[in-house]
């Protein structure tokens, strides 16, 4: 079974029960991370997972919302007695940006530390990302303030499919990630440059002809947020569910 683990939910502010938005891809064997923020290791821990079972990090586009959990992460990984590989994928920008991070951290210079390959993305749409034996990841830059991919999980057996807007006003890109797709889940931040509202995802998921819709990346603090799939349902005949922390979402 594969299935989507909500590790945060919330947009750029999170609160005590909504960590910054990132979600785990859990397979058979392994399971791969999209961006990474907070305590990592700990949020990880919470949701039932193994850090020494990621071998996958996807970073979508270098706002602290979504990246700033990467040092800690190699750095605790690193003290936990980790040795093998770990691939990170990501645009130019986004990679170029974490391995100064690292470098201001003077990783070089931590002994006997793990490898790690750096996977640069081309800003091309449906551009194959990573494969495993479970699932093709493919990413699609989307319109967000800078660099910003989408991605589409397609899994081999069961020819299922999610897809992830991440963050994105409205546009055809997102609409071919999710064409079809078994389950969209789309930011719900609000009708602004650079972002969506439900009723945007909603529209975005109709036209792509999703079976199911989950609203992420929101306000926590807005005291009607639970509103929010009602207002994508004004424009989405499909099921709508609003993605909170900790939350599995099936995929097969």
């Amino acid at each position: 079974m594969t299935k989507v683990i909500i590790l945060g939910s919330a947009n750029s502010i999170a609160d005590a029960q909504h960590e910054n938005t990132h979600l785990a891809i859990q397979g058979a064997q392994e399971f791969i991370l999209v961006d990474c923020v907070s305590t990592p290791i700990v949020r990880l821990e919470q949701a039932g997972l193994d850090h020494n079972h990621l071998h996958h990090l996807i970073l979508t586009h270098t706002h602290p919302d979504h990246i700033s959990g990467v040092p800690l992460l190699l750095m605790n990984m690193w003290l936990l007695g980790r040795r093998h590989l770990l691939n990170v994928y990501g645009l130019e920008d986004t990679l170029t940006l974490i391995q100064n991070m690292m470098h201001a951290f003077g990783w070089e210079s931590w002994p006997n530390f793990f490898p790690v390959n750096f996977h640069i993305l081309p800003e091309e749409r449906l551009t194959l990302a990573l494969e495993t034996d479970e699932l093709s990841i493919y990413a699609s830059p989307v319109k967000h303030l800078l660099p910003t991919i989408g991605l589409r999980i397609e899994l081999k057996n069961s020819e299922k499919v999610c897809a992830y807007s991440c963050d994105t006003e409205p546009c055809d890109a997102v609409e071919k990630l999710a064409a079809g797709a078994d389950i969209l889940i789309h930011e719900a931040t609000g009708e602004m440059i650079g972002h969506s509202s439900a009723r945007q995802a909603g529209t975005t998921a109709q036209r792509a002809q999703a079976k199911s819709l989950y609203l992420i990346h929101y306000n926590p603090r807005d005291e009607n947020y639970r509103n929010l799939p009602e207002q994508a349902k004004e424009n989405y005949s499909g099921n709508v569910i609003l993605a909170e922390d900790f939350m599995a979402i099936e995929i097969s």
